[in-house]
């Protein structure tokens, strides 16, 4: 008869087995949760990319449908009542941050007295306008922690007019009902493409100071978009040109694959 302690005995594992065995199931584990990462990776990167509304190009499928989805919890919250916190002028930045030259990269031959703000209308009818006329409306000062998607910030002092006070005085009432306004440089080598709730905040303005100065070359003179509610990629450089759709304009950086609708 045998002596069942004995066989118990045998049956234990020593320290080393019992350190291999727990190894083994680590790293089978591992290579099992890798290979799922990896086979999602791969499905994601071969999913055929999903325009946003009129972007010829953009994010993978799966992802331009999260950023979509996203968008539409940004609008259902969005208010003209919901203000961006703003500080006073004393912690304003003296050395505002330059961080893109896309649509103004020949800034320093470029000449502001040369510009023009060209806003396309019905019918092909252009309404072009001089910084004089602009600067003519009533002037709107804001100081806010502009946001970048990069991650960095920085409190900045802007002056300007508000859109809303723009589109009033120009009679452009009709326009403003259309869903979206598209903005480009001059070159047209940079645009953004704007839902009118948005453009029409209280805090958007079409600028032309910072920090009480006419803007410098590089940071978009001698107009440009302060739009508080969006990342910094939507806060177009050297406007040029605007237009109004009930379809999505293009946007640079959604055809990159970024979010169009870039809401804070």
């Amino acid at each position: 008869m045998s002596n069942p302690n004995k066989n118990q005995k045998k049956k234990e594992l020593t320290v080393q087995q019992k350190i291999n065995r727990r190894n083994f199931i680590s790293f089978a584990s591992f290579t099992v949760l890798a290979g799922g990462a990896y086979g999602g990776w791969r499905w994601l990167y071969k999913s055929p990319q999903e325009a946003a509304g009129g972007i010829t190009a953009g994010a993978h499928k799966p992802l331009r449908r999260a950023l979509n989805k996203t968008e539409l919890i940004f609008r259902r919250v969005f208010s003209n009542n919901h203000l961006v916190k703003t500080y006073p002028k004393s912690m304003a930045a003296r050395h505002i941050r330059v961080n893109s030259d896309i649509g103004i990269e020949a800034a320093k031959k470029f000449d502001p007295a040369t510009w023009t703000l060209n806003v396309v209308k019905k019918g092909g009818e252009v309404l072009n306008l001089s910084l004089q006329e602009i600067m003519a409306l009533p002037k709107t000062e804001i100081i806010y922690d502009f946001k970048c998607v990069e991650g960095w910030d920085q409190i900045s002092h802007w002056g300007g007019v508000k859109f809303s006070d723009f589109i009033k005085h120009y009679q452009l009432d009709d326009y403003a009902k259309m869903e979206y306004v598209g903005m480009e440089t001059p070159d047209k080598t940079y645009y953004v493409g704007l839902d009118m709730p948005s453009a029409m905040h209280p805090q958007t303005l079409l600028a032309y100071e910072m920090n009480d100065k006419l803007l410098p070359l590089e940071h978009g003179a001698p107009l440009r978009l302060i739009i508080p509610v969006k990342y910094g990629i939507k806060n177009l450089k050297r406007i040029g040109n605007m237009t109004f759709s009930n379809t999505r304009p293009r946007d640079y950086w959604a055809e990159a694959g970024y979010d169009y609708y870039s809401g804070l």
